[in-house]
């Protein structure tokens, strides 16, 4: 690694730059909703999903990456067994714009007769959660329950998908932390954090 830096110092000047550039940026932006409030939403809709799940034995597929935190978030506060595992399916790969799903990884639990407990960042217009929602179903489960960090508020939502579990309501601007990325960073911040309007 050494090798490499000194045969190209610019990358690390580079990072360097970024990580400024980064840290600008989110100076600049808007908290919408604080860690604590965050932490409070997760304790609510831990207990609405025990209060739903508890005695079905369900699987939890935490969708990847952004569900990764909000997983991580309420797996503790579920108080039932279950069966974990992930799924990745992306429209976004970085980019701020959503085009069209790609699978990274499918789960590796029988679905059949099971309960399945989708667990995301966000329910922006929902193309995502939809195409993995029919793929549960049609690989036997009984019924797919969703549950997200946040909803987006808007008019482009997909006819007829709703989560049962949302954490808090977000305004139709670009958010990030919780899981939800800045091309590709800011998925570890606390807390929902939007670009200043018109950005």
């Amino acid at each position: 690694m050494q090798e490499q830096r000194d045969k190209h110092p610019d990358i690390q000047v580079d990072f360097q730059e970024r990580s400024a550039e980064l840290h600008a940026l989110l100076a600049r932006c808007d908290c919408l909703v604080t860690p604590g409030e965050m932490q409070a939403a997760y304790d609510r809709i831990g207990d609405e999903i025990n209060a739903a799940l508890a005695g079905s034995l369900p699987v939890v597929l935490a969708v990847m990456n952004g569900g990764l935190v909000s997983a991580g978030q309420l797996l503790p506060r579920l108080d039932f067994p279950l069966e974990l595992s992930y799924l990745h399916a992306t429209r976004y790969r970085g980019a701020t714009t959503g085009g069209a799903l790609k699978w990274l990884a499918q789960p590796d639990v029988e679905l059949v007769d099971r309960d399945v407990l989708l667990i995301d960042d966000i329910l922006d217009e929902g193309h995502t959660l939809k195409t993995v929602r029919e793929w549960c179903l049609a690989a036997g489960a009984k019924r797919v329950w969703i549950a997200v960090a946040t909803d987006k508020l808007h008019e482009r939502k997909t006819p007829g998908l709703v989560a049962d579990f949302v954490g808090v309501a977000v305004p139709d601007r670009y958010i990030f932390g919780e899981g939800m990325d800045y091309h590709g960073y800011f998925r570890n911040l606390p807390g929902i954090h939007a670009l200043p309007d018109g950005g």
